[in-house]
């Protein structure tokens, strides 16, 4: 392996390509995640409006004194939770949580795939990157998104968020840890052949997971009432916004990674070929 592409430089690399990814996230989450949000919250409001006029009407007359309380209560959109604003929530918060998200992601992409570089068979680093980046992708987002799909506000029980939580988190760290288990596999039977080291890995990913998905409580709070096309908007939107961020991960990471190793080559091709004057 390169002595150029230190674990220092694949975190640095790292972090430059989780900055991207939380950029481009928060242009899809904008675009595509923001609308689903507004109309749930529009629903939310819409439902609770009924009873708390039904509250505000225990004396003739009073439904007309509680302007000020009626508005506070039915302005979500821009209300203010913690001097928050919903227009403050949807831009900068949204930013600020897709890049710092970004970064997490794309810092710890960057360690493993410095771990990964020379352990993955033939694979040259630039190749080995973009398994890394793959992988996490598909056990940290896509899994587990089959398993638990996240729900737009409105839905789901205060009571239960804890439970709710620790599910999701469980069956995140299940998948996480299947792939490593599954990399490791590969890695004992390459010898045997890349075939069969390959489908054993998966094979022992997909049982891993699939006994979780069964072992694990599932999770349905969506009422009836619930527009289907508002939820499967969200959903795709989340889906979305997540492959935006580890798409811009894989295309920078492996693109500083190859041109750090282009770099590191034609420097070895300089000093042998002067070495050989």
């Amino acid at each position: 392996m390169s002595t150029s592409l230190t674990p220092r430089t694949f975190l640095v690399h790292g972090l430059v390509a989780g900055l991207v990814g939380g950029i481009l996230a928060f242009v899809v989450a904008f675009a595509v995640g923001e609308p689903p949000i507004d109309d749930a919250i529009a629903l939310e409001e819409s439902a609770s409006a009924p009873a708390e006029a039904g509250a505000h009407s225990h004396e003739e007359g009073a439904a007309h004194s509680h302007g000020e309380e009626e508005g506070a209560a039915h302005s979500h959109g821009d209300d203010e939770a913690g001097g928050i604003t919903r227009g403050q929530q949807a831009g900068p918060g949204l930013l600020t949580a897709t890049v710092l998200f970004g970064l997490v992601a794309g810092g710890v992409a960057g360690i493993a795939s410095a771990f990964a570089v020379g352990r993955l068979g033939g694979l040259r680093p630039v190749a080995s990157t973009g398994v890394v980046v793959a992988l996490a992708y598909l056990a940290y987002t896509v899994v587990p998104w089959v398993k638990y799909p996240p729900n737009p506000p409105a839905v789901g029980s205060g009571d239960t968020i804890g439970e709710r939580t620790a599910l999701y988190f469980g069956f995140v760290a299940v998948s996480l840890l299947a792939v490593v288990a599954a990399v490791l596999l590969v890695r004992a039977l390459l010898a045997r052949g890349p075939w069969l080291a390959v489908v054993s890995g998966v094979a022992l990913y997909l049982v891993v997971v699939g006994v979780a998905a069964v072992v694990l409580a599932p999770i349905d709070e969506v009422p009836d009432s619930f527009p289907a096309n508002t939820l499967y908007s969200f959903r795709v939107g989340a889906l979305a916004t997540s492959t935006a961020m580890w798409a811009g991960v894989a295309l920078v990471l492996t693109g500083l990674t190859a041109r750090t190793w282009r770099a590191r080559q034609a420097d070895e091709l300089r000093r042998a070929r002067a070495a050989a004057l």
